[in-house]
């Protein structure tokens, strides 16, 4: 029986692949880390020197630095979207939307860009439509469970807890180097206010003091 002999360049091929998708991950992984750190903001060079590639490569992979937004927004949407579906299974309806809201907000405390996303910035608007229709109706049933339960007041809707994470984020990027974790006191000043028969459990971060606050909001000496 004859075979076909092998053409060399089939290896080379499959080899250049991997090594093309290798440097992909690489270019995500470090976008991922400085947006995270620095914000929007960061360059397309810069994510090259953190990933250890050329910025020729980098250019390669991406045309520019919003086709990595773009790579990376969905991951995002994607990892939001299953903290709700894991809000949804649970059995409590207000553990459920409390839980919710702690983990949603602590992916943005540390990932100043993922914040800046989901704050309505440097999102281009078939982004935001799209995430809107992934996350919104789960939003709204997470919302609309702890109602019919009568543990979430009947006022709240699912938009209101949209705003309240804007409103955290102001105060996680305003405290973050003098308290990273100063926004979950102010969830749970939200969460009790918001609930239909609040509980004044006790506070998980204490509050700032008077220099702490104006070293926060850019007024005072470093704390």
């Amino acid at each position: 029986m004859s075979t076909q002999p092998r053409d060399p360049s089939d290896g080379e091929h499959r080899t250049l692949r991997k090594d093309a998708e290798a440097n992909r991950r690489r270019l995500l992984i470090a976008a991922r880390e400085l947006f995270a750190e620095r914000g929007l903001d960061v360059t397309l060079h810069d994510i090259a020197a953190r990933a250890g590639v050329g910025v020729g490569t980098a250019y390669r992979r991406f045309a520019n630095k919003g086709e990595i937004m773009d790579a990376l927004f969905g991951l995002q949407v994607e990892e939001i979207s299953r903290l709700a579906d894991e809000a949804l299974a649970d059995s409590d309806p207000w553990r459920a939307l409390a839980t919710y809201l702690e983990q949603v907000m602590a992916l943005q405390a540390k990932d100043r860009g993922l914040a800046q996303i989901l704050s309505g910035r440097r999102i281009r608007t078939e982004q935001h439509d799209w995430s809107r229709s992934v996350i919104a109706p789960k939003v709204n049933a997470i919302t609309a469970r702890a109602k019919e339960a009568g543990v979430l007041r009947d006022d709240v809707e699912g938009t209101d807890l949209v705003f309240i994470q804007v409103g955290l984020n102001a105060i996680a990027e305003r405290s973050r180097e003098v308290s990273p974790e100063l926004y979950r006191r102010y969830l749970h000043l939200m969460l009790d206010s918001i609930r239909a028969h609040p509980d004044q459990l006790d506070l998980p971060v204490p509050a700032f003091t008077v220099d702490q606050t104006h070293a926060a909001m850019g007024l005072g000496p470093e704390v």
